[in-house]
Order: C-alpha cells, then sequence, then structure tokens
C-alpha cells in the first residue's frame, strides 16, 4: 500500500447494501487505509463488535456519520435529538473514531426529507434564521459531553438545495461561524466536495478553516447531471462530473490537512455493483485525480 493510499477511506454509504463487515473486507482488499462507517451498520453489529471488526482488517475508522437533526423547536423534540446524537458520540469512541459527523437538519416546517412541507407548518416553522440559532445551542449543549468522550463534532455544509430539509447550513464560513465559540479540538468542519464545490468563497473558507485548525475530514464525489428525481443519490465516481478535485485538493493540502480523505457515494446504480468493484473504482479514481494532489 502506497502512503498516499493510505489515507484513501471508504465511507459505507458508498457500498450502501454491503454489512459492515463485508464493506470493510472490500476496503482492506482494495488498499485503502481506512472506513468510514454509517451508523446504521454500527448498530447492526453494535458499536464494540464494529471497532474489533474494523482494527482487525488492517484499518482506521476515519469518522461516523451521522449526528446532527438538531432544528427541533418543541422540548420533547429537542430532548429526543439530544439524546441521539449523545449515543451517537458513544458509538464513535466505541468504534475507535473521533470525528462525528453532523448533518444539522433542515427546517421544522418539512414532512419528511425530500418531501413538501406540513399542511399545519407555520412561519416560525420556515424561519431559516431562528432554526441556524437553534443549530448553535445544540451544539453547545452536546460540546462538553462529546469532549468527556474524545470525540469531535465535525458540522457538514450541505448544498443549498437541501437547506429546507437537510441541512440549514450552506457554505463552509456558515460552518465555521458556528465552530467558531468551541475550541478546534471540539468542534471541526468537514470539505465535502460534493457540497461545497460551487461556492465562490470556497478558497478563503478552507484557508480560514486551516488557519483555525479545524479540518476534520475531507470527503470526495461527485457533481454529475442530469440530477436523479431524488437530487440526494446524484453523486458519482470522482472524475465522472464537475468538481474541480485538482484545485479544491490543492487548497485542503495547503491548508494543512493532513487526514484521511473519504470517498461517500449515494447512486443506486453504484449501490446495485458489487461492494468489491465499487471499492477497487473509488480507490483507482482517488490515486488519479486526489492523490496527485495532496
Amino acid at each position: 500500500m502506497t502512503g498516499r493510499s493510505n489515507r484513501a477511506s471508504l465511507n459505507t454509504a458508498t457500498v450502501k447494501h454491503a454489512t459492515l463487515d463485508e464493506a470493510v473486507e472490500a476496503a482492506a482488499t482494495a488498499g485503502f487505509g481506512a472506513v468510514g462507517a454509517w451508523r446504521d451498520r454500527v448498530q447492526e453489529v453494535g458499536a464494540a463488535k464494529a471497532g474489533r471488526i474494523i482494527a482487525e482488517a488492517g484499518l482506521r475508522a476515519s469518522s461516523l456519520c451521522r449526528g446532527g437533526f438538531l432544528t427541533a423547536a418543541d422540548p420533547a423534540g429537542v430532548a429526543a435529538a439530544l439524546d441521539d446524537n449523545r449515543r451517537a458520540i458513544e458509538e464513535t469512541a466505541a468504534i475507535g473514531a473521533s470525528e462525528l459527523v453532523f448533518v444539522v437538519g433542515g427546517l421544522p416546517a418539512m414532512s419528511a426529507p425530500g418531501a413538501g412541507p406540513r399542511a399545519d407548518a407555520t412561519a416560525a416553522d420556515r424561519d431559516l434564521v431562528a432554526t441556524r440559532a437553534r443549530v448553535a445551542d445544540r451544539i453547545a449543549d452536546l460540546v462538553p459531553f462529546a469532549q468527556e468522550h474524545g470525540v469531535r463534532i465535525v458540522l457538514e455544509a450541505l448544498h443549498p438545495i437541501f437547506a429546507a430539509d437537510r441541512a440549514v447550513i450552506s457554505t463552509l464560513g456558515q460552518a465555521l461561524d458556528l465552530a467558531a465559540p468551541f475550541p478546534a479540538a471540539a468542534v471541526g468542519v468537514v470539505v465535502d466536495t460534493y457540497h461545497v464545490w460551487w461556492d465562490p468563497a470556497l478558497e478563503s473558507s478552507i484557508q480560514r478553516a486551516g488557519a483555525e485548525g479545524r479540518i476534520a475530514s475531507y470527503q470526495v464525489c461527485d457533481w454529475i447531471l442530469p440530477l436523479a428525481a431524488d437530487p440526494l443519490l446524484s453523486r458519482g465516481h470522482v472524475g465522472d462530473g464537475y468538481v474541480d478535485f485538482a484545485t479544491i485538493t490543492r487548497w485542503v493540502a495547503a491548508a494543512g490537512y493532513t487526514g484521511d480523505i473519504e470517498t461517500e457515494i449515494f447512486n443506486e446504480e453504484i449501490w446495485a455493483a458489487p461492494a468489491a468493484d465499487t471499492a477497487a473504482t473509488v480507490l483507482a479514481r482517488y490515486e488519479e485525480h486526489v492523490a496527485p494532489h495532496l
């Protein structure tokens, strides 16, 4: 395994239909150095066993996905979100990871991700500014617990098309502003090419993130067209779309990031392929389009 391939991480969402054992085997066989685990696969076997599966394959757990969904306004919703995120923090520590990726959640007006608003949604449920303020409050609630467990909360900005239903943070700059009140070791950010490639302030935001020591993860996949009926499933293999990986990777490297690079793809066609084939393709694309610019 080359040193640069050792930084490559296969996110289990990229091989969605594989069990954790199968995903880890595919990653190890292909030559990855790490896997990024999703909670559904971890919970199927239990966090302690999941950690053993990853370690015994000679891999690292680069992150756990995902915590977040912090935008509830009612007391019961707030309590449920905090409880679930505390469990996610415990799971992150148990699998041997230090980074818990947060997708912070959409507007309370939504009925379900990818669907229209609730029939009874009010103006307050559409208040984007107030919703972001609640995210800040919930992060503050969770930071002490995360610090006790040696886990960093990692904020992920999602493309603006997901602002209504999945993440009211749309730019890396917004994520950094939310992280700013906390130590860099407690709250970081992820640079996900799919979500931030379009941002005209991306270079300066990456520079800021590096200067503040907040880049906790670099995730790669491509922006492909046409969009799927569900835009969430419109990610493609690196090199198949429009993202300038050479430039963004150079920016991330220049900012001082030396950690793992995860490939995370949501795409029905890619999910249908054998996990071993997908893992091999992912690593080959990483070697071609990302690694030379690190």
